[in-house]
């Protein structure tokens, strides 16, 4: 898989985060978000500061404040079943603007959509700073099994292969006046995904064998790349630690 490979959610850019490495990157992701979820939900102050943090960490990364707003929509399935825990909750009973709510339901909508937010927004900050061979050296940094890590640069890598090859199908179809608009009229499509499994099976043996051939053992060789320093774990580390003090406190002071 080449190295320049990158994803949609990617910012190129040369900002303090994106030359972080990448294992110290997701290792502070997963600790700031354990953070956050295990914060008490009452302690509105305290995801203000988380809310602070993540906007400082979107400043640092030079990511455009649009480009987060827009990755931000995959929330909307948790923020519609947020909405709906105050009507449907149990328990007591309050009014806010003339609507009967449950007191519950208010406080779990408020948890979900608060950590929740936090929580993709910070993934969207990762991902923005990280390629996909990045991403798949961190893990494998992190001791992640390399079988999987090898598995998901497959995929990764021929995922695009099986992307063009659908769009270079579906311009045949198109080209010989076929354009299906309604169900009955799927059989084609159908049949071509048929046809572009098997295709993809037989190039993914063609590819293995040509790999045997070239001395694939089962696993691809390890990167020459220099291990995490003291400094760049440190650096990392900084933002979970204050959150971790964050979570602390509002605990204490609940």
């Amino acid at each position: 898989m080449s190295g320049a490979h990158t994803h949609a959610l990617y910012v190129h850019g040369h900002s303090p985060i994106h030359t972080l490495a990448p294992q110290c990157k997701l290792a502070a992701q997963i600790l700031l978000v354990l953070a956050i979820v295990a914060t008490p939900r009452e302690a509105f102050w305290a995801f203000g500061v988380y809310a602070g943090m993540v906007a400082a960490l979107v400043i640092v990364a030079r990511i455009p404040a649009g480009f987060v707003l827009r990755r931000m929509v995959f929330e909307v399935p948790f923020v519609l079943f947020a909405v709906l825990l105050p009507f449907f909750g149990g328990g007591e009973r309050t009014e806010v603007l003339g609507l009967s709510l449950s007191v519950e339901g208010l406080w779990g909508a408020w948890n979900i959509l608060a950590k929740a937010t936090l929580g993709v927004a910070i993934s969207i900050v990762v991902a923005a700073t990280t390629t996909m061979p990045e991403f798949l050296r961190g893990f494998e940094a992190l001791h992640m099994p390399r079988v999987l890590t090898s598995i998901s640069s497959f995929m990764i890598r021929y995922f695009d292969v099986l992307a063009d090859e659908m769009r270079r199908m579906k311009v045949a179809r198109e080209s010989r006046g076929y354009d299906p608009r309604w169900i009955w009229q799927a059989r084609a499509v159908a049949a071509s995904a048929g046809a572009l499994f098997i295709r993809g099976y037989e190039r993914g043996e063609r590819v293995y064998l040509s790999m045997l051939s070239r001395g694939y053992t089962g696993s691809m060789p390890r990167s020459a790349e220099a291990p995490a320093t003291a400094t760049t774990w440190a650096a990392a580390l900084a933002v979970p630690a204050v959150a971790g003090l964050v979570m602390a406190v509002a605990w204490v002071t609940r």
